[in-house]
């Protein structure tokens, strides 16, 4: 079973380059369906197949970037989340039980969570507070440079700057830096208020909410908006314009706006926003 996850792990592609291409990719493969799954499921517990184990991985990685987007208020790079997440969903893949009734995503997401915030947890209060040759001098020597204790006044910022060979603004932001304050990653409500801050895992996202409907929901609706989309660019320019100007505006237009731009009645732009709505209806449940 190692092996399996070691080989499906070196064929993943990776989130570290290109994450656009990445994202891309993880969305041509498309969500399998829940018998299929069970099948391959069974294959690899019954049989270590290892096919099964990198179609199982290679057809939920679009859920792994929907779940890595809900985390990307923390000023982490979306491509080490997902990173992270892919982890999480190889793991959960190795414990998946295909006879427990529940799809593989809703098993998932609590590894592919627990990887990710095991991430943020590492990487949260790793401040780049030093970053070029002049910050580190100025990072070092800050302190001893103060008059007082407290913030500096404007002619400090100024002498401290001319002492330091930095701009004065890179000392208003290093003397930020240095008297800021470490928080708890999970404080308790009482803590929080007596602080007055909220601790990182307050925007963590809902526990309660069934993972598998959230992820699959929102599939759902980027495919149809994507067919949406191609559905329309069937229509003659004529149709399109109607129906964006009617329905897809922000500034909706009347039948009668419609009807001047186009030298004809109402009712026949009316006609022509009925036709184009059934060539879309019969075009979408194809």
């Amino acid at each position: 079973m190692n092996q399996a996850l070691a080989i499906s792990q070196n064929t993943l592609p990776s989130a570290s380059g290109n994450l656009d291409a990445y994202i891309q990719n993880a969305y041509k493969f498309p969500v399998l369906d829940a018998s299929v799954e069970h099948d391959l499921a069974v294959q690899l517990r019954d049989h270590e197949d290892l096919e099964a184990a990198r179609s199982l991985i290679m057809h939920n990685l679009r859920f792994v970037v929907q779940i890595a987007r809900g985390y990307q208020g923390y000023g982490l790079p979306l491509g080490d989340l997902i990173q992270e997440g892919n982890i999480g969903l190889m793991k959960s893949v190795k414990r998946f039980d295909p006879d427990k009734g529940v799809r593989l995503v809703s098993f998932a997401v609590h590894w592919i969570r627990a990887e990710i915030h095991e991430y943020i947890l590492r990487n949260w209060r790793i401040v780049k507070v030093a970053t070029t040759k002049a910050q580190r001098k100025l990072f070092f020597n800050l302190r001893s440079a103060k008059k007082r204790l407290g913030w500096l006044n404007h002619q400090e910022v100024e002498q401290v700057a001319k002492d330091l060979g930095v701009k004065p603004e890179e000392v208003l932001q290093m003397e930020s830096r240095l008297s800021g304050q470490d928080i708890g990653f999970d404080n308790t409500p009482e803590s929080e208020e007596e602080n007055q801050f909220v601790s990182p895992a307050s925007y963590l996202p809902d526990p309660a909410a069934d993972p598998a409907r959230i992820a699959e929901d929102s599939d759902w609706n980027e495919q149809y908006h994507a067919r949406l989309h191609d559905a329309m660019k069937q229509l003659d320019e004529r149709s399109q314009d109607i129906l964006a100007s009617r329905w897809l505006a922000d500034d909706k237009v009347t039948l009668h706006d419609l009807a001047d731009r186009y030298s004809v009645s109402a009712e026949r732009i009316r006609q022509l926003e009925a036709n184009a709505i059934k060539k879309l209806k019969a075009t979408l449940v194809a």
